[in-house]
């Protein structure tokens, strides 16, 4: 499956300059979309895996299908003032701004292990915030999952450097 060509590019979204890679043409066509869960799949079939965390919003669609797949838990990382139990929060650093996201503080076990799925790796900003409130509730990242690349935004460098795995299924060059 050739994802990049069933992917949009919006020139100038949100703000000037930035090239914005909608992945909803993606995932309304059906094959594609199929195609994004059974990559996963495979690939993470047999892993020890406890859980499936998604990143608000696109994050969610990808890693609640994922979590039924694999027979797991999904737990969904949201924007700021969107969960209604106890939460830890975490700010970050998007390519236009800034952002914050927040877990349960039950939502996970100490030592449980974790597949982290998004939509974009663009400047790591969100997946480094994603992966540090993980880390507050003492559980592991197995890996960081997405289906779109932006590497000369560095992003994958710095998931990288700091000692996370990282697979995604296609890239795209520039912002």
């Amino acid at each position: 499956m050739e994802f990049k060509s069933l992917i949009r590019t919006v020139p100038n979204y949100p703000k000037e300059g930035i090239m914005f890679r909608d992945i909803t043409t993606l995932l309304k066509d059906e094959k594609g979309f199929r195609a994004i869960i059974d990559k996963f799949a495979a690939r993470y079939e047999g892993w020890n895996i406890d859980k499936v965390v998604g990143i608000e919003s696109r994050g969610f669609i990808i890693g609640s299908v994922l979590s039924y797949v694999l027979g797991k838990g999904f737990i969904p990382l949201r924007k700021a003032g969107k969960l209604p139990g106890e939460t830890y929060s975490a700010q970050y650093e998007l390519e236009y701004g800034f952002d914050k996201l927040e877990i349960h503080k039950d939502a996970l076990k100490k030592g449980e292990k974790v597949l982290l799925v998004d939509d974009l790796l663009a400047t790591g900003g969100t997946a480094l915030g994603a992966i540090s409130l993980i880390e507050r509730l003492e559980a592991e990242v197995s890996e960081f999952c997405t289906v779109v690349n932006l590497p000369d935004l560095k992003g994958e460098r710095r998931v990288k450097e700091n000692g996370y795995s990282l697979y995604s299924l296609c890239e795209f060059s520039g912002h």
